[in-house]
């Protein structure tokens, strides 16, 4: 189970968006240990939303501190998770 206080909730980007891209985006916030791409069961494809862990809070907390970002063009969430 992951620390909610070292993860973020990312939304709203495209459907080419690799766990590696989500990685070299926000590694520039800090060490990133895991990112999650969310995709749709039955199609396969990206629902657009996905989950990284940061090695430490603070790397989290700045990130969440943005609010929106342009990741690669286009405008995305960042939150905590639902339990952060």
């Amino acid at each position: 189970q992951q620390d909610p206080a070292r993860s973020i909730f990312v939304g709203g980007f495209g459907a080419e968006t690799t766990e590696a891209l989500l990685m070299q985006f926000f590694g520039t916030f800090g060490i990133v240990e895991h990112a999650k791409v969310v995709y749709d069961k039955e199609t396969g494809r990206s629902k657009g939303f996905g989950f990284v862990t940061f090695a430490d809070a603070a790397a989290a907390q700045t990130a969440k501190s943005m609010g929106r970002l342009d990741f690669y063009g286009r405008q995305v969430d960042v939150k905590g998770t639902s339990r952060s």
